[in-house]
This record gives structure tokens, sequence and C-alpha cells, in this order.
């Protein structure tokens, strides 16, 4: 029997046992033998847990155990996961987290760090739950050029603002109703803020380019902004406001990094992903539009794209593949997010004929929005448009 271990065993690693039971066929025949825990690291003892007798305190088990071939860390957060992760791979165990925060500020050292110790240090689980959506960068996608990535990567966020639409309630409501229904954390900061989503984009935008972004390249505006208003015009325009992490791609790999509410129109897949759901669209000059979908949060799915990473790594397939490699970029690599021209909704206090003018001096384009009290401008930069309207409500539109 193949063994691992689990760090942290809240909701996350809490479902590994689960899955590990439940997929305990085919996992076993993808590595040629069964797959059980040896050690869980949590702060606290799960006496009711049938693995009660596995929880440690420590990482020096762990590390001692010469079975303990994988690691799974569910622990969240920079530190202490960073220093136990390194001290895994250093003891030439491989790693697979499900941790996006980590892998965002610290990817390019941890994946430095597997290479040197002949491990690996997977992370299928940091970016869209169960979709399996990293992998593919190292192996269907190698041969790709990535011109622009846009992704719906927090459920959170789309189950509020799918609420807002169907039901017309405001964000305040919804997002008290995905607090009790655990969708939401009590701090919902992290999720609402854009923070989740900007540590995922950081990611997606690495495995295309290999340059790690620094997290204050990436414009950052969440939902708690979202009016009735904003969302009866994204339906004007026939399309739905979803929170949008976005790259935009350079032929020579430079990044320009977004996380930010977008009108995206109904010709747009993403448009109709609703509820928890998560989805991530590529484009590519060549493949065209790629399109990966599915459950992008919750216990089980997260857990079993964990259980994939370590059925990769039992069973040789990991080592196979080749492992990406991230460089760390300092702030400023990025071009400015709000410097990028394309379509926008803009509303604002005033005459509309006089705003209507002053937006034709900024753009190629000005076209009143019937039913609202708005214009789509094309042409212009949500930067420019927000210096000459400081106090307007800009929607990038997703082209």
């Amino acid at each position: 029997m193949k063994k691992i271990a689990i760090l942290g065993f809240g909701i996350v690693g809490g479902g590994i046992p689960t899955v590990l039971e439940k997929n305990a066929d085919p996992i076993r025949r993808a590595v040629g033998e069964p797959v059980g825990i040896s050690y869980i690291l949590d702060l606290r003892d799960f006496p009711d847990s049938p693995y009660a007798d596995r929880v440690v305190h420590e990482l020096a088990p762990i590390l001692a155990d010469p079975e303990t071939e994988a690691v799974c860390e569910a622990m969240g957060g920079v530190e202490p996961a960073f220093t136990f992760v390194t001290a895994c791979l250093e003891a030439g165990k491989s790693v697979v987290s499900s941790n996006k925060e980590l892998v965002a500020e610290k990817g390019d050292v941890l994946l430095k760090t597997a290479a040197e110790h002949g491990v690996s240090f997977l992370f299928e689980a940091s970016v869209g739950g169960g979709i399996p959506l990293i992998r593919p960068f190292s192996t269907s996608l190698a041969g790709e050029r990535i011109s622009g990535i846009a992704g719906i990567v927090n459920g959170t966020t789309n189950y509020i603002l799918t609420a807002m639409k169907r039901e017309g309630r405001p964000f305040s409501e919804v997002l008290a109703e995905a607090q009790s229904l655990g969708y939401a954390e009590r701090n919902p900061s992290a999720d609402v803020d854009g923070l989740d989503a900007m540590r995922k984009i950081l990611i997606l935008a690495a495995l295309t380019t290999g340059n790690l972004a620094d997290r204050s390249d990436v414009t950052v505006e969440g939902i708690r902004n979202v009016a009735k208003e904003d969302i009866e015009a994204a339906d004007a325009l026939g399309g739905s406001l979803k929170l949008i992490a976005r790259a935009l791609i350079g032929a020579d790999g430079s990044l320009s990094l977004g996380v930010c509410p977008m009108i995206v129109p109904e010709d747009n897949p993403l448009s109709a992903v609703s509820g928890v759901y998560n989805a991530v669209s590529l484009t590519s000059p060549v493949a065209g539009d790629i399109l990966y979908y599915g459950r992008g949060a919750g216990r089980l799915p997260t857990a079993a794209a964990m259980v994939s990473d370590v059925t990769a790594i039992l069973s040789g397939a990991a080592k196979a593949e080749k492992a990406p490699v991230f460089t760390k970029r300092a702030p400023g690599f990025c071009r400015p997010f709000n410097g990028e021209k394309g379509s926008c909704y803009v509303r604002a206090e005033g005459s509309s004929a006089e705003l209507s003018e002053l937006l034709a001096s900024l753009a190629d384009s000005v076209e009143p929005v019937p039913g609202t009290a708005g214009f789509v401008v094309g042409g212009a930069s949500a930067g420019e448009i927000e210096k000459a309207l400081p106090d307007a409500r800009i929607i990038r539109i997703l082209r």
C-alpha cells in the first residue's frame, strides 16, 4: 500500500479520506496498489474520526517516515504552510496543495525546491476546485500560445451575482444568505473583494507565461459596490454581470492582469455560468477559444483534485510531465490593466448630452443604452474615463 499524509484536516483536508474511499478502485488501477493515509497533521484532535489514531501535532513523524511518499497540504495561508511544504520537499516527499495563496506568493520557490530534490509540487486544486485545469497547461496546452484568459474562478461571488440577477435582491441580503449556506465565510473579504480571484489569475498567468507577477500588479475590484442599476445595465445589453479574472498576454509574454465585475455578452459561454460553478476560457490564436467548466469549490470537488495530483505522483505520471517553472517578477512588471482599451458601460450624474460629448472626446464610439442612464463606450480605457469622470460608474464589457 502507498502511504500519504495530510496537513490540515479542515473542510478540504477532511474530504481527502472520503475521496480515497469512494474512488478506491480507479485509484488502485492507476497506481497499481491501494493508497492509504499514514498521518494527519492538525492542531486539533479528532476523537470521533476513524482516523483519530493517525493525528499528529508535529511535522517530524511525517518527515521521518520513509513510507510516506506524498503529502497533501490543505492548511491555507502562507505560513506555516510554506515552511512545512518546504521541509517535506527537502525530505524527498512530493507535495500537492489546494492553497492558492501559497502558490501565488511562493510558487516559484516551491517549484524550484521540488526540482532540486527530484520530487513534485502539484497544485491542481488551487484554481477551479474539481475542474481539471492546471495540468493541461503542462500537457495538452504545452504547444499553444495563450493570448487571453477570462475566468469565473470564485463560486461565492458567482452565487451572489446570480441571485441578484434572478431575484432582484441587494448584495447585502444575498451575501448573508451565502454565509448561512456555507458558501461564504463569516469574513467574506477574500471572496467579495476579489482577493481569491486575484491569486488564481496570478497562478494561471504564471502557468501560461512562466512569469509570476506581483499581487500589486493586479487591478482588483470586488463586488461590494454592485448595485441594481449595474445588473439592469447588463440585462439591457443582453448579458450578465460576472466577477471576471482577466489576463491579457502579449506575444512577448508581457501581462496585463485584472479582477473586476464585467458585463459578459450572452454569446459568450461565461455569461450562462451560474451559482457556485466556475469556468475559465482560454484564447489561442491557433486553437481558438477553449472552455473549462465545473464545480469550482466545495469539500469533495477540491479534495478530488488533490487526490488526482496524488494519483499522478504515485503512478509515476507526474514524473513524465514537464513541471512548470515560475520566475517571480518585481512590482511594475505588468502593463496597467486600467490602460487597456476596450468597451465599457459608463454611467454618471449630470446632463446626458454633456456626458455623451465628454465621452466622445475620449473614445472611438459612444452609444446610449436604452432603458438606462448610461452609455457603451468603445475604444477607450477605463483609466482614461475614470480620470475624466472620477465619480462615474465604469463597468468593462468582456470582448
